[in-house]
């Protein structure tokens, strides 16, 4: 469920305003579920626990550092169609695709879980963003899901990487 769309503001970029307008809504929607996402590997970060701590708080720190600049370059680009970026912690938590963190988590292995599962539905929700701006003709909006796809598949990796022979 996303929020009610706010108008447009006139722009001068050559994209249909019907086409705007969606490529804003899917970009809300990644916008909520990409400050969800950063939420969430904080509070693995800060709850991690066990022999692996130090490098996995360090790994996790790392990580939603990258992903707290996909909200400014998604933002952005929001408001750069002429959208209005709904990035509250409130329109985050009504609008996001991930489910709760498990509040139960303690050691790594179960933040390492939890945090794979995130980043696979946070990469399959960015490559679907590829797809549909594609589709509507904005190739930049299709840009910057690829460079954030690029970044968050290599974090799965490391992430799984953890999980592997365990």
């Amino acid at each position: 469920m996303t929020a009610k769309t706010q108008p447009l503001y006139k722009s001068r970029i050559d994209l249909p305003e019907a086409d705007r307008i969606k490529t804003v809504d899917i970009l809300n929607k990644t916008l909520a579920t990409t400050l969800d996402l950063k939420t969430q590997v904080k509070q693995a970060h800060w709850n991690v626990k066990g022999w692996d701590f130090y490098q996995l708080h360090l790994l996790f720190d790392e990580i939603s550092g990258e992903i707290e600049e996909y909200t400014d370059m998604v933002a952005e680009r929001i408001t750069t169609l002429g959208g209005y970026a709904n990035g509250t912690a409130r329109a985050a938590a009504q609008n996001s695709v991930l489910p709760e963190y498990p509040s139960e988590a303690i050691g790594s292995v179960e933040h390492l879980n939890a945090l794979a599962e995130r980043l696979a539905q946070y990469a399959k929700l960015v490559r679907d963003g590829i797809a549909k701006t594609a589709e509507l003709g904005d190739a930049t909006t299709s840009d910057l899901y690829t460079e954030i796809s690029r970044t968050v598949d290599k974090r799965l990796w490391f992430i799984e990487a953890h999980l592997q022979g365990n």
